[in-house]
């Protein structure tokens, strides 16, 4: 085969099964509305869960940032792209969130990516929730060790795949909360099952932190549990972009010696942690947004159920509507857009076959009669 011919064979597959991908240019917008095509729609489909990416004081961070350290690090951090930007919003992070040190990363992709690829050797194992992220996935089985995916949300799943016999060490792998379905993972008893067994436990909480606990603390702070790794994204509550893995020191010292996406890729530009510093500010402060938050998703739900819709079983602001049949959440998809909702339809292989759903996120800047629209086309649309 050709590389011509592996190339068509694969997109083709993809247009026959629904899944073909494509990019829209999204001309301007927000956590509320966004402009595609000329065409202005109510956005369900960010994660800017509390509004902030437009917020004026995240915004004035980074053009004061810039004029201070210019517009990217110049380097990798280990040579002379880490500046006093990146050590003290690393440094507020960490205190924040109870931990001795943070390290910066470019993407939540790149810290799950570099930790794996980093900590694990032959002869250990990785125990990884079945629904896991994609970069946690991908990162496990590219990996020397070997990867054991227990039922979603199971500890007792989790404790039968640890009764069986490993060398070396074990990482149990799971989200504070699942970006496709939603639900939290009950961190206290996935802790507890893996502390038995003298494993260490990561927890991705790209979709929690800044949304709940104390202060916007996050899932692991909310459940009082503190894994021996936390990866904390910027791109989702924050309003940002970018990542961090918080750790004691000495595995700190660790990953600076031997995270390759952390060591060979130019750091951070200064001022996005200058503006990241601003958004930590707004998060700490920001009981109101989260409160509105907590808002939209009651209306929501409440309304989706007298409405008879099927959504899953979450409380946060991801709200999945499972259709399972990918041709018809396309088309769904595209009535929403036509009735002015932006929802995204996920299809496999994002999520399991026969579970393709609309993703639909609820953020701080959506209003009441938003909600309402929203309700109002899916119930319609559903009924077509």
């Amino acid at each position: 085969m050709s590389w011509q011919q592996r190339l068509d064979q694969a997109l083709a597959a993809r247009h026959e099964k629904a899944q073909f991908r494509q990019r829209r240019i999204n001309q301007q917008g927000d956590a509320r509305t966004l402009r595609i095509e000329g065409r202005n729609y109510l956005n369900f489909s960010a994660n800017d869960y509390l509004g902030l990416s437009q917020h004026p004081r995240i915004i004035r961070a980074w053009q004061q940032g810039a004029a201070r350290y210019g517009v990217g690090a110049g380097g990798s951090g280990h040579i002379t792209g880490y500046h006093p930007a990146h050590a003290e919003f690393e440094q507020r992070l960490a205190s924040w969130l109870g931990y001795p040190r943070a390290l910066l990363f470019i993407s939540g992709f790149a810290a799950n990516q570099a930790i794996i690829a980093a900590m694990m050797a032959k002869n250990d194992v990785i125990y990884a929730d079945k629904l896991s992220h994609a970069s946690l996935l991908e990162a496990a089985a590219l990996s020397p060790a070997t990867l054991r995916r227990f039922a979603h949300n199971q500890p007792d799943s989790l404790g039968r795949l640890f009764a069986r016999p490993h060398q070396g060490e074990a990482l149990v792998v799971t989200e504070g909360i699942f970006s496709m379905d939603g639900d939290q993972a009950p961190l206290a008893a996935l802790q507890a099952v893996s502390r038995q067994h003298s494993g260490w436990l990561l927890v991705d909480d790209a979709h929690g932190v800044g949304v709940i606990g104390e202060e916007g603390r996050g899932s692991c702070w909310q459940q009082k549990v503190m894994p021996e790794l936390l990866v904390v994204t910027f791109g989702k509550a924050f309003g940002v972009s970018g990542a961090a893995v918080l750790c004691q020191n000495d595995t700190a010292d660790y990953l600076l010696q031997f995270a390759r996406h952390l060591i060979y890729s130019t750091a951070m530009p200064p001022a996005q942690a200058c503006a990241l510093d601003a958004a930590l500010t707004c998060i700490q402060q920001g009981d109101d947004l989260r409160e509105q938050l907590q808002s939209a998703i009651r209306l929501f739900r409440q309304g989706a159920r007298e409405r008879g819709l099927n959504i899953a079983a979450s409380e946060t602001a991801i709200q999945p509507l499972i259709v399972g049949d990918e041709v018809r959440t396309l088309k769904l998809a595209e009535m929403l857009r036509q009735q002015g909702c932006w929802v995204t339809a996920i299809r496999p292989p994002t999520v399991p076959p026969g579970t393709a759903r609309l993703r639909i996120t609820l953020s701080a800047a959506h209003q009441p009669e938003d909600i309402e629209r929203l309700l109002e086309v899916v119930h319609d649309a559903m009924g077509q």
